[in-house]
């Protein structure tokens, strides 16, 4: 299969047309090998406007969402970015051709070795896999400029939030009704931080961010 040539159709196809096009961000898209990302058995359809299931729990997105996603935090060259819920580490290695520094939090170890395993093999060498807690985020790293959360989510912690530095953004798509999300952007500035959404999607959920049920009598 001619994977460049799949790519940049993908590109075409479905990056371009749902407004991104800024330029940095394309070159990014056309530069990461999306099959390396994907379970071998899936890599025909690696470029297809489907979510892949890379791993328990972790799914890319359509091109086309997380696309949105990272044109909508601004990535810049001195960024340092934290990737919540990395998975098979696409999105991570996407943000490393547009930030200073990349690190890539996962929970399951041996999730972090191959994602370590798969960043060196491809030459990533602005990205790292960090094993912890992802409620908790990673304050000993922190501030960071962005954070991207790789799944739906109901509710973010306050621990992300903490971990923003001035002007960072936080994005993450998070439920707005049974079989509808909206991808949101906090910014933080002084002591505050607000968001706005920017497109609807629906990607997989990331477990564990659930909000806690409420009693009703």
């Amino acid at each position: 299969m001619d994977f460049a040539k799949m790519r940049r159709i993908m590109v075409d196809s479905q990056i371009r047309p749902n407004d991104v096009t800024d330029p940095e961000v394309v070159s990014a898209f056309l530069r990461t090998p999306r099959e390396a990302f994907v379970p071998k058995s899936e890599q025909a359809i690696a470029y297809a406007e489907y979510e892949i299931e890379t791993s328990e729990g972790r799914s890319l997105w359509t091109p086309r969402d997380i696309g949105k996603m990272i044109r909508s935090l601004d990535p810049q060259p001195n960024d340092i970015a934290l990737v919540i819920g990395a998975g098979a580490g696409y999105e991570t290695a996407i943000l490393s051709h547009l930030c200073e520094t990349v690190i890539a939090l996962e929970e399951d170890e041996t999730l972090v070795d191959e994602l370590t395993s798969r960043l060196a093999s491809l030459d990533y060498d602005r990205a790292v896999a960090v094993q912890g807690n992802l409620r908790d985020g990673l304050a000993d790293q922190a501030p960071f400029d962005i954070i991207l959360v790789c799944g739906l989510i109901e509710q973010a912690p306050e621990a992300w939030f903490n971990q923003l530095a001035e002007g960072g953004r936080l994005g993450a798509p998070v439920l707005a009704g049974r079989d509808l999300g909206r991808a949101r952007i906090w910014t933080k500035a002084g002591e505050t931080v607000s968001f706005r959404e920017v497109f609807d999607c629906c990607p997989p959920r990331l477990p564990g961010f659930e909000k806690p049920k409420s009693f009703v009598f």
